[in-house]
Formats: structure tokens, C-alpha cells, sequence
């Protein structure tokens, strides 16, 4: 619960801080998304911005409500942090060149590769929580 409870809470603070956000920072997220994935491009900024903000609010509240289960909440944590590391993968200058090593400019968005980490993790052990709990009943 603790690991939800921190992914949960700057995840929730995410989302809240780009549904708070003026068009500049709207213009600005767009912008990063649209470098990594150009299909973005047709989409408006500001319409853009609500709906990613949105998600990271929902996400938050996943993580941080017990009565989700770890299984679900990690599964939407790996999908959404997938996508986050798709950006430091993809947007010029993120990475040493031939490299995974992050450059400075890449620092912050490297470390949503942890976030895939987390989410895996509580995939994983809420599986091997239900297995170990299957083989009890069995005996």
C-alpha cells in the first residue's frame, strides 16, 4: 500500500496541476506528446491537456483507493507509464546517443521508467498472491 499510496498521490498531483493549466502549458505538453507520437498532432492542445489530465486524476485515485484491486491498478500504472517512457525513447535528445543512458535533458522523463517498474510489480505479486492462495485451498 505504501507504493501505491506515493505513485498514487504524484500521479493525482499530475493530473491536477494540467487541469489547472493555462493554454502555454497546454501548448507545451502537447507539444513534447506530438514530438514522440506524431498522431497527436490533429489534436487540439488545450483538448489534449484536459484528457491526459484527466486520466492521471483518475489514475491517481485508482492507486490511492485500497478497495481497487493491485492487480487493476497496476495493470492502468504499466499502460500509462508505458506510453511515458515512450516519450524519453523517442523525443531527440532524451538519451546518449546509441545508447538507453539518459542525458541530463533526459533525467525526467528516465524516470518514468520506474513507474513501469511499480506497476509490473503489483501486477506480479497480486498473480502470485492468487496462485499461493489457490494451491492453499487445494492442500
Amino acid at each position: 500500500m505504501p507504493v501505491r499510496m506515493i505513485v498514487g498521490a504524484f500521479i493525482l498531483n499530475s493530473g491536477m496541476s494540467k487541469l489547472k493549466g493555462g493554454d502555454e502549458a497546454a501548448e507545451q505538453t502537447h507539444a513534447t506528446a506530438k514530438t514522440a507520437y506524431p498522431f497527436l498532432e490533429s489534436r487540439n492542445p488545450r483538448e489534449f491537456t484536459r484528457m491526459l489530465g484527466t486520466t492521471e486524476v483518475a489514475l491517481g485515485t485508482a492507486l490511492l483507493l485500497p478497495l481497487v484491486p493491485s492487480v487493476v491498478a497496476g495493470a492502468a500504472l504499466t499502460a500509462f507509464s508505458s506510453g511515458l517512457v515512450g516519450l524519453y525513447l523517442r523525443i531527440p535528445g532524451m538519451r546518449e546517443p546509441g545508447d538507453l543512458r539518459p542525458t541530463q535533458q533526459g533525467i525526467g522523463l528516465a524516470k518514468d521508467s520506474w513507474l513501469v517498474g511499480i506497476g509490473t510489480s503489483l501486477v506480479l505479486e497480486e498473480i502470485g498472491r492468487a496462485r499461493a492462495e489457490r494451491c492453499a485451498r487445494r492442500r
